[in-house]
């Protein structure tokens, strides 16, 4: 099987010739590889660069499909003032350690519906927003899986044009205005995720973090009371498009309780099963939903990976193919992003791993 096959295979809860995997870098880690590697490194420009960057560098090391997504318009309003950026949704950065830390939030004072209505989000379909996503649909569609990112739906980016804490407070509060906002950026996200289907995605990769490590970050009645009409209404949407769409939604942390609601709105791939989060063990979230989902994700990224050694990831490896892989249905990745303070011996072992344990017919 080439690694379209695979993960196509694996999506449709099929046992190709081995587990596949889609696995993300950090810049940081990026960088090293690349430069190991004589492979380009530098990422994207994209709210969410991570997701459709270092392609080269992750295909070579054996990702079995790549990630396409918006990236800025030409036209953009992102520039440099004083060493800070300031990007087309009026976030404003600052590089703070390893990262560039938003300063400066558009609707930090945001009260009224009338505020969001003369708040102008960026253009879905601006000129040159879509380019890079033809670009390599077109180079790698015919021998791998394309992956359609659009993460931080409604929620995340959301609470980011505010802040969180004031919305928060103003969700529990039902200020109107926190309505609006969220139908805005779901309409927005709408337009993104509906031109990945129309340019031939394989999945479209939904999704908010609600999960901490010991539970919600709003309760489950909150997340079916305001989130899930909202999601249900995106995926009939997308499918809409192009019935066959897989759908697949993140959220870090613990999400237990909202599964079965995810499942019945329509979910295909559940991502990215923290290990160390309560509730969300793999085996037995496999076990109670396997028939339902596909599982993508899994390898404990906040302990083993960054700090293991090359047998404890291999062990790790090892582990969660046992757990998931039996029958199809698991995309293998670690729980986030590979982070700067993971040695390349591991992620080299990491991925060496997966060839190893994860040909079919599995004999762990």
């Amino acid at each position: 099987m080439n690694p379209r096959e695979r993960f196509l295979a694996a999506l449709n809860h099929k046992e190709p010739d081995r587990v596949p995997t889609f696995t993300n870098l950090t810049p940081q880690v990026a960088e090293k590889l690349g430069k190991k590697m004589n492979l380009p490194w530098e990422a994207e420009d994209s709210w969410l660069s991570s997701r459709i960057s270092h392609t080269e560098i992750l295909i070579e090391l054996g990702n079995d499909a790549v990630g396409v997504g918006p990236t800025r318009a030409k036209d953009a309003p992102t520039r440099w003032e004083d060493g800070k950026l300031i990007d087309e949704f009026g976030f404003v950065y600052r590089r703070v350690g390893l990262y560039d830390e938003i300063i400066k939030r558009p609707l930090a004072e945001v009260e009224t519906v009338e505020e969001v209505d003369e708040f102008k989000m960026p253009d879905p379909l601006a000129p040159g927003r879509w380019d890079l996503a033809e670009k390599m649909i077109k180079r790698y569609r015919e021998n791998f899986a394309i992956v359609g990112d659009l993460e931080t739906t409604i929620f995340e980016l959301s609470w980011n044009l505010v802040g969180m804490e004031k919305f928060l407070m103003d969700l529990i509060v039902e200020k109107p205005y926190v309505f609006a906002l969220m139908d805005k950026v779901m309409e927005y996200n709408l337009a993104c995720g509906k031109k990945m289907v129309e340019l031939g995605v394989d999945m479209i990769w939904t999704g908010d973090d609600f999960g901490t490590q010991k539970g919600m970050l709003l309760s489950p009645e909150i997340w079916r009371k305001v989130f899930k009409p909202r999601m249900r209404y995106i995926f009939k949407e997308l499918r809409k498009v192009n019935p066959g769409i897989k759908l697949a939604y993140h959220s870090c942390g613990s999400i237990f309780p909202i599964i079965p609601d995810l499942i019945e709105i329509g979910l295909d791939v559940l991502n990215p099963i923290q290990p160390r989060a309560k509730d969300m063990d793999l085996a037995k979230l496999k076990q109670k939903f396997g028939d339902e989902l596909v599982f993508f994700g899994g390898v404990d990224e906040q302990k083993v990976l960054p700090f293991g050694d090359v047998k404890q990831v291999e062990d790790e490896v090892k582990l969660r193919i046992a757990q998931a892989g039996q029958g199809g249905g698991f995309i293998i990745a670690p729980a986030h992003n590979i982070q700067p303070d993971t040695p390349l011996e591991n992620i080299y072992a990491y991925f060496e791993a997966i060839k190893k344990y994860g040909t079919y017919p599995l004999s762990l």
